[in-house]
């Protein structure tokens, strides 16, 4: 589903050049639950745009769902993220005028699925994330555990290739932590969804399948969590 092939990348301040990433290796499979671990300053955050499309690596390749989206352009990448990949930001990232439901059926309206299909698909995910009647609620109407549902939600909508997950219960307190990925595993079990979670905190990347350890810009560590006794399920 992705793979990361001897990707390098670096900053330009001046006639200093910083390089944080150095020849990054890794492949996903589809259906993968992963996640990306390291501190500030790792290179994780680097990583994740270079993954998502949205800087171009100083060297390397990146494929996605057999493409690689390196090579593209500005327009085709655009493209290729509105149908292959989907986001789900630490601050939620939505649209406080627009219902629940209409803030998951935004990606599809960029794609110009008829209201009713948008509508239909909305509703199915609600019911997935636990939140089947909020639909007609505005966003600023919930709490921070179900707006980040709302987000996953939305993340869904287009049916993407992988779901980059941004920290995504940093915003959270432990027990809503613990019920949002509770729903991420849910989701990746029922619907063989691929998530690549960008995480500094341990214990939540001990729930899922593989851990990529980043530090100070190397690959460091690669492991299989052992399974969370008495954790969430």
């Amino acid at each position: 589903m992705l793979k990361v092939k001897q990707l390098s990348h670096s900053f330009r301040n001046g006639l200093e050049l910083t390089e944080v990433l150095h020849q990054i290796d890794f492949v996903v499979h589809k259906g993968d639950m992963v996640a990306l671990l390291g501190s500030s300053g790792s290179g994780k955050s680097t990583l994740l745009n270079l993954m998502a499309g949205l800087m171009k690596p100083t060297e390397g390749s990146i494929y996605i769902a057999g493409q690689d989206i390196v090579t593209m352009s500005e327009n085709q990448l655009a493209e290729f993220r509105r149908s292959h990949i989907g986001f789900i930001f630490q601050a939620y990232e939505l649209i406080p005028n627009l219902t629940v439901r209409e803030n998951i059926e935004l990606p599809l309206v960029f794609q110009g699925i008829p209201q009713r299909k948008r509508k239909e698909k909305a509703m199915i995910l609600l019911e997935q994330v636990g939140l089947p009647d909020k639909s007609e609620m505005f966003t600023s109407q919930l709490s921070g555990g179900q707006q980040q549902r709302v987000s996953i939600a939305r993340s869904l909508i287009t049916e993407p290739s992988v779901i980059f997950a941004d920290e995504p219960t940093g915003n959270l307190d432990t027990k809503t932590e613990e019920e949002i990925i509770s729903i991420l595993k849910q989701l990746n079990r029922t619907m063989s969804t691929t998530f690549i979670i960008v995480t500094h905190e341990r214990e939540v990347a001990e729930h899922t399948k593989r851990v990529l350890m980043l530090r100070d810009g190397h690959l460091e560590e690669e492991h299989v969590p052992e399974p969370v006794v008495g954790g969430t399920t």
